[in-house]
């Protein structure tokens, strides 16, 4: 039997197959580190993709919902972001003229809390913008431009009484848009820029009545029922008239 096997002919294996040379050890090192590199790419890529999925990108429809690291994002939220901007835009001027301008204690003593309820306000409106990666606006709307050209042009009572009322009718609005926020956001950001806004306006709100010069029988009010007015179409406050454009 051992005399009718065939010898091997060099570089074969049994059966005809060849045999597999041995790498170099510095080509097999290279292999397994290129390896360990692409399996931890793997690993890493659906958890980076993950993470940026939960920022808040800019949102092109006005109607989307976004989805942000706080909860999600309406529209109705974003526009109460914008609003509450804007209120401090033109309501920290309003109270600096008060505080200048104003005949009586009770409307300098709301112009004060005017400036540093806003201030205040102001800091946790642009945090909150920031936290949602929201832009924000960074000067008064055309018809709160109006409103302070109109205080700036009155003097002693008429000042007064132009002050109490277009503030405390602004301010009437902001407050129906603030509790319509407030029961209905699922975003906790939203929710605690709301508890904030709340105090701020109320207290604003009462500050303004007690100067006795408020018409709440002219006041402008929200219709029963109806949505509330978006930041760039709120109606004119009594005793204001709305600026040309």
């Amino acid at each position: 039997m051992s005399s009718m096997r065939k010898k091997r002919a060099p570089g074969t294996a049994a059966y005809g197959l060849p045999l597999v040379s041995r790498l170099p050890r510095s080509f097999a090192t290279l292999l397994i580190i290129v390896a360990m590199i692409l399996t931890a790419a793997a690993l890493v890529y659906p958890v980076a993709k993950s993470a940026g999925a939960y920022r808040s990108a800019p949102v092109s429809d006005d109607h989307a919902v976004a989805q942000t690291p706080t909860g999600p994002l309406t529209a109705l939220d974003r526009d109460f972001v914008k609003r509450v901007r804007l209120a401090g835009l033109w309501e920290i001027p309003a109270g600096r003229m008060a505080l200048a301008k104003g005949s009586s204690p009770g409307v300098k003593e709301a112009g004060r809390h005017l400036v540093q309820g806003h201030t205040d306000l102001d800091k946790a409106v642009l945090t909150a913008a920031q936290t949602l990666n929201l832009d924000v606006p960074s000067e008064p709307s055309a018809q709160q431009q109006g409103w302070l050209e109109q205080l700036d042009a009155a003097q002693g009572g008429e000042f007064d009484e132009l002050f109490a009322n277009i503030l405390r009718s602004a301010h009437g609005q902001v407050f129906a848009v603030v509790a319509q926020v407030r029961a209905g956001t699922q975003n906790s950001t939203i929710r605690d820029l709301a508890n904030t806004a709340n105090g701020t306006v109320l207290d604003h709100m009462n500050v303004l009545e007690d100067t006795q010069l408020v018409k709440f029988d002219k006041l402008t009010a929200l219709p029963t029922g109806s949505a509330a007015p978006s930041a760039s179409s709120s109606p004119a406050p009594a005793g204001s008239s709305r600026p040309t454009r």
